[in-house]
């Protein structure tokens, strides 16, 4: 049940450095829109997906009048977002199950997956000590990319 409980809480961490690190495109939104802060979190808030911020985010950066170098920090940046969303979105959009003896922990995938002439849905994987690593690493590398969105905020001076 310990491990139940660990693993919860480190999900809740995932979520919320995700969830921190994603807010901060309101000020890239700002900065590329050239509006102010409180136009850019109307924005964010009406876009209703992770993905659809992400795809805006990008779309302002290749406009003309982004410079090269802005440009570049900012796709790669989304970038970077789009690779952690990935098992941020596995683990919300799955059922847990956690044997109480041995401690083992399986998600159950809500997704279904289509290919041409069949569908499957319910994929099954064990929670074992590596994705654990793998979602520890996660929110490292969120907290290393919110500092540097923080910083591309500051160089470029997108309101604040």
């Amino acid at each position: 049940m310990r491990k139940f409980q660990d693993v919860l809480l480190l999900l809740g961490q995932l979520n919320y450095t995700w969830t921190n690190t994603e807010s901060l495109l309101i000020h890239v939104i700002a900065g590329l829109c050239q509006s102010d802060k409180e136009t850019a979190i109307v924005i964010f808030l009406t876009l209703n997906t992770s993905r659809a911020r992400i795809d805006l985010v990008e779309r302002l950066a290749k406009m003309q009048r982004t410079p090269a170098a802005c440009r570049s920090e900012v796709l790669e940046a989304t970038k970077r977002l789009s690779e952690e969303g990935k098992l941020r979105n596995k683990y919300n959009h799955c059922i847990y199950s956690f044997d109480p003896d041995s401690g083992r922990g399986l998600t159950q995938s809500m997704r279904i997956f289509e290919s041409r002439d069949e569908i499957k849905y319910g994929k099954i994987e064990e929670l074992d000590d590596q994705e654990i690593v793998r979602i520890k690493e996660s929110i490292q590398s969120l907290i290393k990319l919110n500092r540097d969105l923080w910083d591309l905020t500051e160089r470029y001076n997108f309101p604040k």
